[in-house]
């Protein structure tokens, strides 16, 4: 059997799905969810439930309530400075390092991503934009070549992707407009440095509404 073909295991299709519950905003930060609820939301069982929560645990993407339940942390303003401060020193150097490496096909899927990333806010489907959105990064950061800075990114993506969709569900699809298309220009271009001060800039909008959300009490 070739590795096409071979199953994927149990728990990490449950770990996956879980993930990206937290990653677009399933699951509300700071409110609790049993543990029986997840195992029925996922469709699975007992244990790859528990081995998921275990995983994301430690990833600090879930904290545990007590009572088999857990949730998802809320975003205090210190902690998003924590994760602003990290998520802008390797997500433009992960661009930066893929520029050079980028094939024109690999630019071409890119802008078809983006593409869904536009249609999903001209819709006002936040879940689509959510997941097209991350699907845009890491088709980007995945092509750096550079597995360390990628799992500190995937790992930071999951501490501030719930709060982004508290965001843009308060504020609305305004706020969710990016930079791709100067990202794609700069890839076009093959100019490293572009890419990556365009990645910068989209990071720093996003933060900077989470920032004034949380400075209104959301």
């Amino acid at each position: 059997m070739d590795a096409d073909n071979r199953k994927i295991p149990s728990h990490e299709v449950t770990y996956a799905r879980l993930r990206d519950m937290i990653l677009f905003g399933h699951i509300a930060p700071g409110a609790p969810v049993t543990i029986q609820g997840l195992i029925a939301d996922l469709g699975a069982g007992m244990t790859p439930v528990r081995e998921a929560i275990r995983r994301l645990t430690a990833e600090g993407a879930l904290l545990p309530q007590g009572n088999r339940r857990v949730a998802v942390p809320q975003l205090s303003a210190e902690m998003l400075d924590q994760v602003a401060f990290a998520r802008l020193a390797i997500e433009p150097q992960l661009a930066a390092l893929a520029a050079p490496r980028l094939t024109p096909a690999q630019i071409d899927r890119l802008e078809a991503i983006d593409g869904a990333v536009n249609r999903a806010i001209e819709a006002g489907k936040l879940t689509d934009y959510l997941a097209a959105n991350h699907a845009f990064h890491f088709a980007l950061y995945q092509a750096a070549e550079a597995p360390v800075l990628l799992d500190l990114a995937r790992s930071l993506w999951l501490r501030a992707g719930p709060s982004l969709r508290a965001v843009i569900d308060r504020y609305g699809r305004e706020v969710a407009p990016d930079l791709h298309r100067e990202a794609l220009a700069a890839m076009r271009a093959a100019d490293a440095s572009a890419l990556s001060a365009a990645i910068e800039r989209d990071i720093q909008q996003g933060v900077d509404h989470v920032r004034q959300a949380l400075a209104e009490g959301a």
